[in-house]
């Protein structure tokens, strides 16, 4: 395995408590070392959404310990795919990065039961993420 990672993702959303830190969580499971993963948020949270830790938990992916991070210029610029999920226009744009925004439901306030149909939705879109980089950036691409 190379040193150096395929790829490298920002995920972005408003407090940086839930859905990014679910993506960044999926992300870091499915692809390992092979991509580069951050998260943050343009008014960070205090805490990750206990809900959003339990319901990872239950499919084996401990994001307990990780905390909300401000977004940063630099961590788009280091960054070769940026995703963001409801953070509006508080995200820089640099070019030649690629974007894409995530239309999904905020877990903020709501239980464990309303937070799974959001991690599975953003199991799936890791799965095709981890897909298209390993197929556009990784070895033979």
């Amino acid at each position: 395995m190379s040193a150096t990672p395929l790829a490298s993702v920002l995920f972005v959303c408003v407090h940086n408590a839930g859905r990014s830190q679910m993506a960044a969580g999926f992300l870091s499971q499915l692809a390992g070392d092979r991509i580069e993963v951050r998260s943050a948020g343009s008014i960070p949270g205090e805490q990750v959404n206990p809900a959003a830790v339990e319901a990872m938990l239950e499919v084996g992916v401990d994001i307990a310990a990780q905390k909300p991070k401000i977004l940063t210029t630099e961590a788009v610029q280091a960054s070769d795919h940026v995703i963001t999920m409801g953070c509006g226009d508080a995200c820089p744009v640099f070019p030649g990065k690629k974007y894409l925004d995530w239309a999904l439901e905020d877990p903020a306030g709501k239980g464990v039961e309303s937070v799974r149909p959001i991690r599975d939705e953003i199991k799936a879109r890791i799965e095709v993420l981890v897909s298209e980089i390993d197929a556009t950036q990784g070895p033979g691409a």
